[in-house]
């Protein structure tokens, strides 16, 4: 075969840093994707988005040679292994669909050949691992299917790529073998389960770190609204004290995962998820909280507003599902003007970090970027700090 392993989706944020991880195990690894432009300039050696680590990886793979790109489909036909990072999204009205992913494998079939393993690696709706075996029989394909979900943080794939326990399912023995041995190249702890425990494994991890991530977020409106500042409150908490160590700060809970995980998992459960959903109210209504809270306190309509950070979190490159575009969205509504900014990439109507604050009367911070961190606005202005970036608190 001319490749051990063919990575479909080989581009992006689970793609990437899998096949240059791979190749850097001495695999013969193929990246398929779409995008000719992104093809290139992985080919110079430049990762597409930020990941710690990944860059110089890239270009130590590119000079062994183990490192194909390519935009033809035709490539698994090649390799025994082939991985899929396809997930399933969700449409506007928050139902997991598994369309998409079907007409993926379809454009795909052709060239798909039986005794291969077929690898999902993104987050699917539970069950679709085993819809989609029967799928594929049903289309003549004797594949091994197996669902082996990516579990990496989004900046550190290269690092967790061998640092953490991989999850591998299958439903048959040669499948969890298989897929055992491709991700044993990376990690020496492998945890094998059955197919839907595995996908409901990924699942309820990202929930859960929503559900985490709400807590904080309704304590900090809680305490805002009494005047208090909910970062003192939180270190008094933590300190020293174990049973609260793990509390995570407030702050934007977004992101390509987190809310539309919780909003599969709701619907896995024919809509019964009052914790998801609660979760759910709290973290996609912190913009709209502070917005009502600084149009309450401060005025909004003869001010301008400036959104540091657009991405969707602290130190990325990364815009999915970002609520500061939510922000920006409910803020064109009610101030006079608004104005966005983010030192890790740029958009058409973006200002610098001094412009922004400069023009600015009220300064919201969108994302924690450590660059944030030694601002001080000039007196005068409003400055919303609700990740406590600064370290000087936020009471607004």
């Amino acid at each position: 075969m001319k490749y051990d392993v063919v990575i479909v989706g080989g581009f992006g944020h689970v793609g990437l840093p899998l096949g240059i991880s791979l190749a850097d195990r001495g695999k013969r690894v193929c990246a398929v994707d779409v995008n000719a432009a992104v093809q290139e300039r992985i080919g110079r050696g430049e990762m597409p988005f930020s990941d710690e680590g990944a860059e110089s990886a890239l270009r130590r793979v590119l000079g062994t040679g183990r490192l194909t790109l390519s935009l033809r489909p035709s490539e698994i036909s090649e390799t025994d292994t082939v991985v899929f990072v396809v997930g399933t999204p969700v449409d506007r009205h928050l139902n997991p669909e598994f369309e998409p992913m079907r007409q993926t494998f379809d454009s795909y079939l052709p060239y798909l050949k039986d005794g291969q393993l077929v690898v999902l690696r993104s987050t699917v709706y539970p069950g679709i691992t085993e819809k989609l075996r029967r799928w594929l029989r049903a289309e003549g394909k004797e594949v091994e299917l197996a669902f082996c979900p990516e579990r990496i943080a989004e900046g550190f794939a290269m690092k967790e790529l061998l640092s953490l326990p991989q999850i591998v399912s299958s439903f048959t023995s040669e499948g969890v073998a298989r897929a055992r041995a491709l991700f044993e190249t990376l990690t020496p702890q492998v945890i094998a389960i059955e197919p839907l425990e595995a996908e409901l494994a990924k699942l309820f991890s990202n929930v859960w770190r929503y559900v985490k991530f709400a807590a904080p977020n309704q304590f900090f409106m809680i305490a805002n609204d009494q005047g208090a500042d909910y970062h003192r409150i939180h270190q008094a908490m933590t300190t020293n004290y174990q049973r609260c160590s793990d509390m995570p700060g407030p702050g934007f809970a977004a992101g390509p995962c987190l809310f539309k995980d919780a909003m599969q998992l709701a619907a896995f459960n024919k809509g019964s998820f009052y914790m998801g959903h609660a979760a759910m109210l709290v973290n996609e209504g912190l913009p709209n909280y502070l917005v009502e809270t600084l149009k309450r306190k401060h005025g909004l309509r003869d001010k301008t507003v400036g959104i540091l950070g657009m991405a969707f979190k602290g130190n990325s490159d990364d815009k999915r599902e970002s609520l500061s575009y939510k922000l920006k969205k409910i803020l064109l509504f009610e101030a006079r003007d608004v104005l966005c900014s983010d030192v890790n990439f740029d958009e058409e109507g973006f200002v610098s970090t001094s412009e922004l604050i400069s023009r600015s009367d009220v300064v919201i911070v969108g994302a924690p970027h450590r660059e944030y961190a030694s601002l001080r606005p000039p007196a005068g202005k409003v400055f919303v700090d609700v990740w406590n970036l600064t370290g000087a608190g936020c009471v607004i």
